[in-house]
């Protein structure tokens, strides 16, 4: 099994585990280069808010897209958005990532700005 399988098995059992509890996820994906985060409704067909480091405010203050700060502001900006949706509580789903690194700055930052995971 390589690495790309290992992860998606991963990502499987969490949103398996999502599903079961019927809750709004906040989904992450990384890239080497950006950092996405959707924050998707229970039945997974609508995207309630999203944020990433392709959006042009964040784009402007960022020199780069791919490191802690950016997932820094990326969390700030999905729990702002979350906020003015009316949504406070979320599930974490990270997609099969380790919590480690852009990924924990991410929650992190959501978290501090009022989003319950």
């Amino acid at each position: 099994m390589n690495k790309i399988e290992t992860r998606q098995r991963r990502r499987n059992r969490t949103r398996n585990r999502i599903a079961r509890n019927e809750a709004v996820r906040l989904s992450v994906h990384r890239t080497p280069r950006n950092i996405y985060a959707q924050i998707i409704d229970a039945s997974g067909s609508h995207v309630l808010a999203s944020a990433s480091t392709l959006e042009a405010e964040l784009r402007g203050s960022l020199k780069n897209g791919g490191n802690v700060a950016a997932a820094v502001a990326v969390g700030k900006r999905i729990a702002d958005k979350a906020k003015q949706a009316g949504i406070s509580k979320v599930a974490f789903d990270r997609s099969g990532f380790k919590y480690h690194g852009r990924i924990k700055a991410l929650a992190d930052a959501a978290r501090e700005n009022g989003l319950e995971f």
